[in-house]
């Protein structure tokens, strides 16, 4: 009896290593994630299990384990080997993680998307395809690029269409057509007025915790007037491949850094959601 308790004790330890050994993996070097659907096609699909590694841009270590609605996000990041770069495909939680029209953290709400534009880049969408102006090549999938391009906006719903800030009067900026827009990067200060408050009434709103309006065309941060801001954080811009339907930065508007969780170097495995098939021709795939 007693030996086998001693052989019960040694094994329990050693799943115990072993369980230490995967959270911290997880939690410093990648974790592993399933695409619940094809706004990334055709570089990833539905069913698709991807790894995003920490290790690049340093993994984001929690200073509280509060995650309820309306608690803000408090954590610090790790030295990286690198950073987040234009056409990356990057993991990151959704900036607005309830739907209430302002930036706020949901620890479970994670989406997958191609980086566009990094903090201090000038992006924009014309006729359907991606341009920043610190970037020569293509960005994203050409050809569903091409598609949207040939698209009529008339056969494309107008929910669908319309893009952030939703200001028809002003912008009128659609999926198809959106920009130039100034991705925030910390330390830059802006000119403030009464359009292009819009722009970015998210991300003071989000750094400031006050309102942002625009009265009389003066614009207030609370209750003090405002003709500039000085961005206290970098921000990104993020867009699925998929461009005719993805739920995206152009709806949603920008993602704060501290929302990153990783970037994907690689699919793991990939099943049908709805067959249970497995698809080993997308095993071990590079992602680009």
């Amino acid at each position: 009896m007693r030996r086998i308790i001693e052989l019960l004790i040694r094994v329990a330890g050693g799943c115990c290593l072993v369980y230490a050994g995967w959270l911290l993996l997880r939690i410093f070097v990648c974790d592993q994630f399933i695409v619940p659907s094809d706004s990334m096609s055709p570089t990833l699909i539905a069913g698709d299990r991807i790894l995003a590694n920490k290790l690049v841009f340093g993994a984001r270590i929690y200073k509280k384990f509060e995650f309820a609605e309306g608690v803000p996000l408090r954590s610090f990041r790790m030295p990286g080997t690198g950073s987040v770069q234009v056409n990356d495909v990057v993991v990151f939680n959704a900036p607005r993680g309830y739907d209430h029209n302002r930036i706020e953290f949901r620890i479970n709400y994670v989406y997958t998307k191609r980086c566009i534009g990094t903090p201090g880049d000038s992006i924009s969408v014309r006729d359907g395809f991606f341009y920043n102006n610190h970037y020569d090549g293509i960005i994203g999938d050409s050809l569903r690029q091409r598609l949207l391009s040939d698209t009529p906006d008339s056969l494309i719903p107008r929910r669908v269409l319309r893009a952030f800030p939703f200001d028809d009067r002003h912008y009128g900026w659609t999926i198809r057509n959106l920009g130039p827009l100034y991705v925030p990067q910390a330390g830059v200060c802006i000119a403030l007025d009464s359009i292009n408050w819009k722009l970015y009434r998210q991300v003071i709103e989000y750094e400031t915790g006050d309102k942002l309006t625009c009265r009389e065309g003066r614009v207030r941060i609370g209750e003090r007037a405002a003709d500039t801001y000085l961005f206290r954080n970098n921000y990104y811009f993020f867009c699925g491949d998929n461009v005719s339907d993805s739920n995206d930065c152009r709806y949603l508007g920008f993602v704060p850094e501290e929302f990153i969780i990783g970037v994907v170097r690689r699919i793991s495995c990939s099943e049908d959601p709805y067959t249970g098939r497995r698809r080993p021709e997308r095993w071990w795939k590079r992602v680009e």
